[in-house]
Order: structure tokens, then C-alpha cells, then sequence
């Protein structure tokens, strides 16, 4: 846990920017969208304001409970947010946080020297976006309460007990006319918050959900820290090393920890954080580490001689292959790019890390000679495959470029060329691929057959990946290419859609090519660009009409609507097949009544996670995963 600061945190410390008006009406300027991300980035705002008490040492437990009418609570024990007069607005202090945008005390006040929750919109936001919110809060020796709606106090804050207590109580019901959804994901806060209390040593975070006929809760807390996140991360995979290397410095421009774990796979998982925001865009500080990790083994390999002088230097690639890395900054005057804060700009931070990184693992290596040669020996093993998959990379490369005469023989390309008019169908086997070709429009649908289930990348190195004929046909046609040369300019379609079968091989089938862009092409996830095609279930006939099902609950409301002495038959779809071409363009094809899912990746620690349990070699995390959520299981084929 941080230690205490003896700083004021009082009416002076907050400091007012500008007022709240346009919040209800922009929404996704201030959360990033009104869908489920946003509804949940609600939490994590009043969350932020209460690890960073945390940070400030004045917070050693937060309480997050989803309530049975769908509405929020979260309980910290830090100082209370001030509830005397402002001095220049002339109103409780709590109301002016909960009311003003950009009023915090986060802008130069002597209240926080580190916080994630640098824009001050936070609980303004959240109170603007609630058809109701109410702040208990205790401090001074008393209980002061407040009841807004719409972002707007319905009373004058009151005293209404006393308590030697200190702390703040907030619960907010979402506005459905402003979200998509209320309805929160209880797994996606779980491992948000989990997330949390691995950044932030010691502190005590539960979360409850009573929502449903028995309670849910879990209890985060961790000794270890970032520590014990490189070994819950790893905790399926079988390491290089037993324990993770860990180092930390302190600054005047901030401070710096690290850990870090080489297991036996091919995947890198590296987690960068700035004040416990998770920057998936990376920075600054990304950038110092990775320079450092790479120029650090590599001096160490020249030096024991492991790395010949005519031997060429690892690569990036090479040397975190199968690298599991948490890397963690805290700084007093962060500088993010936008509201969702997901890359650092601050340019000292990338020399601090770059320093700190270079020393402390210099000195584990020294240090440790038995360890230090099983990572390096495992760069230098990456760097033959490299050296030995370079013919296929180049051939992709080369191959993705814009021109028929390079493309793959089996795709039946589209027509266009603006990547945004265009979109390119996965499908599983000749016979259903025979079918989509003849059933798109081929102006703008392109269709690649795949042969079978294709390779498992979770558990291929690169040289074998970049081998597989099914493998190489799907970079050369998406034309980004991979690893280094990846280019999301060169992109050939802004649709990659996944059409399979809607059975066990299918699902498997579907799990493989999402799995080869996790690896090979997630930022064309991350960036929307992913679908899955969903075709109907179920074919109802009745008489000369056909009408398809797309749910089990569909399927009943379509047969209720015949009524009850009606004649008709059910067909099953089990694969893509059975649909002849006009079937197929009206069910599944048709941008005018077709259904997409598009593929999001809301947390690529959650998203890591699965696709190690689901894809990689050890069984026993699989089969949990299948018994957790046998549950949820609508068909299966015997």
C-alpha cells in the first residue's frame, strides 16, 4: 500500500474548470460509447476516485455491490469527500464534485500527489448519466447524505447521524434512456476489479452481486502485487523460471515496478499501467521497457558468449516470446491521450523505465546465471524459428500486397478495392463455400474457403504457423501482413466475417480463426473489423411459406403464430450446406436482413485468459472452463 501522505484535502484543494452541460447530450465523449463498455465505465469512475485514496494512503477496502434493482453501490473507507462550503461556489463541496464538470481535487491542489482519475469528470458524469444517485459520507464526525437526480441535488446535503468513521457511500441507478443496456456484466467487473487490486498492494476489494436467487461475491486482496498478476497469468502455463522477476525504483518523476515470467509458449502478454489505468495503446513508458528488455539480453548474451560475434542480435520478438509482463508507473502529472486515457505521452517516463528496466534486470541476470541462460536460450531458439519462418513471412508480405495475381487461388475476391465497401467471408469447407460464393453479391463480398480446422496457433510457434498453407492463404488476403510488417493500412476488407456451421465443429472451427487473430492480427479486432455470420437454426415450414428461426425462442413465438391447428415442419440446420445459394444470400448474406456479431476485446487480459485455457496445452483448465459454464450450453451434438 502507498504510504500516508499528511497533505490537505479539504474546500481548497478543489478546483473548478467548467460546468456540465453537455454531458447527457454527448455521452461518448466522456465514457466512449453508450453500450456496454460505457454502462460499465460508470463503475470503474467512482472505483478510480476510491484506489486513488488508496494511492494517497488514506483507503485500505473498497465494496462494489451490484443491487437487486440493477443499481450500483461502492464503499470506501478513505478521507470522505469534502463536505463544507466551497469558497468560490458557495455550496457543499461533495455537491460541486458531483455537479461540476472538471472539479476535483486532482488539478494542482495539495488533495492527490498520484491519481488515475486525472480529468475530474468522473462522479459528475456518472451523477449526469443516473436517473438517480445518492452520496452517503462520512467525515468531521458525522453521516452527511444528498439525493440527486439527473445529475441534479432534489435536497440540500444534511447531517442525518454521527460516526467516528470516515469514508464515501455512492449508488447510482443508470439512465435506460441514455444506455443501451443496465444491465451489468458481473464477469466483466470481476475481472476489472481483480485487475485493480493486483495494481494496488494490500488494498481489500469485494464485489457482490444480488441480483440473483443467491448472492455472488468475491474478495480481492494481494500481498504480492503485481507480483502475484505475473503469477495468476501464468498460472496455466508451465514457466521458464519459478518465480518472477521483480524490480521497482522511485523517482522525482514518479515510480516504476516490474514483473516479470517466461513460460514455454509463443504468446508475449504484456500489461502496461499508468496510475492503474491499463494502457492498451501502450506509450512511453512501453516503449523504455521493451527497448531496455531487448538491448539488456542481448548485451548479456554477447557477454557470455552464448551470442557469437557473427551472429546477428535478437529481435523484439525474440527475446518476449512467451514473455508474461506486468509493467505498472506511477506519476504526479500524467499525460493521457483522450477521456479513455489508453496511451501515456509523458516523454521522461520512457527514460525512467528504460533506466530502471536495464539495471534491474542486468542484475537479476548476474545474479541468477542458472535462469538468465534458460531466457536467453529461449530468445535465441525464437530467433532460429524467426530466421527459418522468414521465407514464409516474406512470401505473406510480398503476397498481401494490392494485386490479383498474388492473392490466393481459392478466394473469390470482390470487385472493389475501398476496403470500407468491402468484406470477406471465412467459410468452413468447399461444399459451404461453393454455396457463399454463388450466393454473394461480387461487388462487394469476397469468400475464402478454409480446409477443415486449421492450424491452432495457440500452441504453434511461428515457423509452423507461417508453414500452414490455410494460415498463410488468410494473412495474404487480409493484406496487413503480421509481426513487424503488420500494417493496418493495408487492410483489403473492413469486414472480416466468420461464417461457420452451426454445430461443435463449427463453434471449434470459428474458435480457431479467432484465436489466429488474437495473435497474429488483434488490432484488427480491436478496431471492430472482426464478425460472426449467424445463420438461422431453424427452418419452419407451413405449407408454401418458409420462415426461419434464429433462437430456440423464435422459433416458438414463429409456431405460436401459425396457431394451434396449424400444419407445419421444423428443419434443423446443422451446417451451411444445407441451405441452397438463395437460402444462404437471404438468411445469412444479405446486408439488408442478415445477422453480424461483431467481436469486441473489452479486456485483452480476459480475452488472453480464455483463449490459453481454451486453445492451449494444459487440460485442466479447459476442462473447468467447460464445467463452469456447462450451464450455458444451448445445443451439442451427440
Amino acid at each position: 500500500m502507498a504510504k500516508k501522505t499528511e497533505s490537505s484535502y479539504s474546500a481548497k484543494d478543489i478546483q473548478v474548470l467548467e460546468g456540465l452541460e453537455a454531458v447527457r447530450k454527448r455521452p461518448g465523449m466522456y465514457i466512449g460509447s453508450t453500450g456496454p463498455r460505457g454502462l460499465h465505465h460508470l463503475v470503474y469512475e467512482i472505483v478510480d476516485n476510491s484506489v486513488d485514496e488508496a494511492l494517497a494512503g488514506h483507503c485500505t477496502a473498497v465494496d462494489i455491490t451490484i443491487n437487486k434493482d440493477g443499481s450500483v453501490t461502492i464503499i470506501d473507507n478513505g478521507r470522505g469527500i469534502p463536505v463544507e462550503n466551497h469558497p468560490k461556489l458557495r455550496k457543499p463541496t461533495v455537491e460541486v464534485v458531483l455537479t461540476v464538470l472538471h472539479a476535483g481535487g486532482k488539478f494542482g491542489g495539495e488533495g492527490y500527489k498520484v491519481s488515475g482519475g486525472l480529468h475530474g469528470v468522473g462522479s459528475s458524469v456518472v451523477n449526469a448519466l443516473s436517473e438517480r444517485l445518492t452520496v452517503e459520507v462520512k467525515r468531521d464526525g458525522k453521516i452527511w447524505a444528498q439525493e440527486y437526480q439527473y445529475g441534479k441535488p432534489t435536497a440540500k446535503l444534511i447531517a442525518t447521524g454521527t460516526s467516528k468513521a470516515t469514508g464515501t457511500k455512492i449508488t447510482f441507478w443508470p439512465d435506460a434512456d441514455i444506455f443501451e443496456t443496465t444491465d451489468f456484466d458481473y464477469e466483466i467487473l470481476r475481472t476489472r476489479l481483480r485487475e485493480t487490486a493486483f495494481l494496488n498492494r494490500d488494498l481489500r476489494i469485494t464485489l457482490t452481486d444480488e441480483r440473483g436467487e443467491e448472492p455472488i461475491k468475491d474478495e480481492f486482496r494481494y500481498a504480492g502485487g503485481i507480483i502475484d498478476f505475473v503469477k495468476y497469468l501464468n498460472k496455466n502455463k508451465e514457466t521458464i523460471h519459478a518465480k518472477p522477476i521483480y524490480f521497482s525504483a522511485e523517482a522525482d518523476d514518479g515510480a516504476v515496478e516490474v514483473a516479470l515470467q517466461w513460460n514455454t509458449g509463443y504468446t508475449e502478454n504484456t500489461l502496461a499501467f499508468a496510475n492503474n489505468i491499463n494502457t492498451h495503446e501502450g506509450g512511453t513508458h512501453l516503449d523504455g521497457f521493451k527497448n531496455a528488455l531487448t538491448r539488456t539480453l542481448n548485451d548479456y548474451a554477447r557477454r557470455q558468449n552464448i551470442l557469437k560475434e557473427k551472429d546477428a542480435n535478437l529481435s523484439g520478438d525474440d527475446v518476449r516470446e512467451g514473455l508474461t509482463a506486468v509493467l505498472s508507473v506511477k506519476l504526479h502529472d500524467p499525460q493521457f491521450e483522450g477521456q479513455t486515457k489508453t496511451k501515456l505521452g509523458n516523454t521522461e517516463m520512457r527514460s525512467l523505465v528504460q533506466q530502471v528496466v536495464t539495471q534491474g534486470l542486468a542484475e537479476y541476470l548476474e545474479e541468477h546465471p542458472r535462469p538468465a541462460r534458460l531466457i536467453v536460450g529461449k530468445a535465441t531458439q525464437a530467433a532460429k524459428a524467426r530466421a527459418a519462418a522468414r521465407k514464409a513471412r516474406e512470401a505473406t508480405r510480398k503476397n498481401a500486397l494490392f494485386g490479383a495475381g498474388s492473392l490466393p487461388g481459392k478466394l473469390a475476391d470482390c470487385s472493389l478495392t475501398d476496403p470500407t465497401l468491402c468484406e470477406i467471408y471465412f467459410v468452413e469447407g468447399d461444399s459451404a463455400g461453393g454455396s457463399a460464393k454463388q450466393a454473394r453479391d461480387r461487388a462487394s463480398q469476397a469468400i475464402l474457403p478454409l480446409r477443415g480446422k486449421i492450424l491452432n496457433v495457440e500452441r504453434a510457434g511461428a515457423s509452423r504457423a507461417l508453414s500452414n498453407q490455410e494460415i498463410q492463404a488468410m494473412i495474404t488476403a487480409m493484406g496487413t501482413g503480421i509481426g513487424e510488417e503488420f500494417d493496418i493500412e493495408g487492410l483489403r476488407y473492413h469486414k472480416a466475417i466468420i461464417m461457420t456451421d452451426a454445430d461443435v465443429d463449427g463453434a471449434h472451427i470459428r474458435c480457431l480463426i479467432l484465436t489466429f487473430f488474437f495473435r497474429f492480427m488483434r488490432e484488427i479486432i480491436e478496431q471492430g473489423y472482426v464478425y460472426i455470420a449467424q445463420p438461422p437454426l431453424y427452418k419452419l415450414t407451413a405449407g408454401k411459406t418458409n420462415r426461419y428461426s434464429y433462437s430456440d425462442d423464435e422459433l416458438q413465438e414463429h409456431i405460436a403464430e401459425l396457431g394451434e391447428n396449424a400444419r407445419y415442419r421444423i428443419q434443423r440446420y446443422k451446417g451451411l450446406g444445407e441451405m441452397n445459394p438463395e437460402q444462404l444470400w437471404e438468411t445469412t448474406m444479405n446486408p439488408a436482413g442478415r445477422t453480424l456479431i461483431q467481436v469486441t476485446m473489452e479486456d485483452a487480459m480476459l480475452a488472453d485468459e480464455i483463449f490459453s485455457d481454451l486453445m492451449g496445452d494444459q487440460v485442466e483448465p479447459r476442462k473447468e472452463f467447460i464445467q463452469r459454464h456447462a450451464k450455458d450450453v444451448r445445443f451439442l451434438d451427440i
